[in-house]
């Protein structure tokens, strides 16, 4: 289990990008959703040791992630958003040498682990091809067999499906899904269909601070009969803004469709709507921009 207590960070320039950040991941997938400039990047390197929190406290285990970052590296897989330069070696040759920087010195152990890994996430075929030829799904498998060497049991991944097309992503959230039974996996995104389709825990963060938490199902539940639906011109929106709570527009057709969160009927052309997480997210962000406290309340 991970946990994080009171954790902030203060960038030099003054930018506060994480606030009194408290959560607890237990095993399996954790969705962590934001949208972009929320802190998420920042809170996953923090995490993962790359910086250290201005206060707080991080613990995984026994492991005091603050006081003892190797500890944690020992045990930990990260895919970042940005995962660098491809160079133009092999699949094969790049895990190999990832292995030895991870302290498999055995080379037979070395080389039962990369070829499993390339077979896990279904790179065997290509593993004589150069990355810097892969395509973004198959770069994206890759940044997942290279966190995955050494058996971590914290994984973190973030960001993972952005520029994805429909069939690698769902080849690679099929993938995650099936590491995430045993270990700590945290998704970090603000595509909420990933949360959705993988998260039995999730979070949202916003402007550095923790807006909402629990199962996505219950906290689906705590909309229900709250989200009404109407279809408006353009030139309708601004007036519907002035007297309503939207929590998100789609065009659709040429015309408008706005979600509205209300406990009563707000009026004339408003239809009661089955919610999803997506109106759950974008409540929570409506609110937050608001006022922090604001947000809808915690789901057990």
């Amino acid at each position: 289990m991970l946990e994080l207590t009171g954790v902030t960070h203060v960038y030099a320039n003054g930018t506060r990008a994480l606030d009194d950040v408290s959560l607890v991941v237990p095993t399996g997938m954790f969705g962590l959703l934001g949208p972009n400039g929320a802190g998420k990047s920042t809170l996953m390197r923090t995490v993962a040791t790359l910086q250290t929190p201005t206060s707080g406290r991080i613990t995984f285990g026994d492991i005091d992630v603050v006081a003892e970052p190797e500890r944690l590296r020992e045990t930990l897989g990260y895919l970042p958003q940005d995962f660098g330069v491809y160079p133009r070696v092999s699949a094969y040759d790049m895990l190999d040498h990832m292995a030895v920087l991870k302290g498999i010195a055995s080379a037979s152990e070395r080389r039962d682990t990369v070829e499993t890994l390339l077979n896990q996430t279904n790179l065997w075929n290509v593993r004589k091809k150069a990355i810097a030829g892969f395509s973004g799904g198959m770069r994206q498998r890759f940044g997942i067999a290279q966190a995955l060497i050494g058996n971590p049991r914290l994984i973190i991944v973030d960001e993972p499906t952005a520029g994805l097309d429909p069939e690698e992503r769902n080849r690679f959230l099929n993938l995650l899904a099936e590491i995430g039974e045993n270990v700590v996996v945290i998704l970090s995104t603000h595509i909420v269909e990933d949360v959705a389709d993988l998260c039995p825990r999730m979070a949202v963060l916003a402007a550095g601070r923790i807006q909402l938490e629990g199962a996505p199902l219950q906290l689906i539940e705590a909309t229900r009969g709250r989200v009404w639906a109407k279809t408006i011109g353009r030139d309708e929106l601004e007036r519907h803004r002035e007297g309503h709570e939207i929590i998100s527009t789609r065009l659709f057709a040429g015309r408008t469709i706005i979600h509205v969160l209300s406990d009563t009927h707000p009026g004339d052309g408003f239809e009661l709507t089955v919610g999803g997480l997506e109106d759950v997210y974008f409540s929570t962000l409506t609110r937050s921009r608001r006022s922090p406290a604001a947000a809808l309340p915690k789901a057990a």
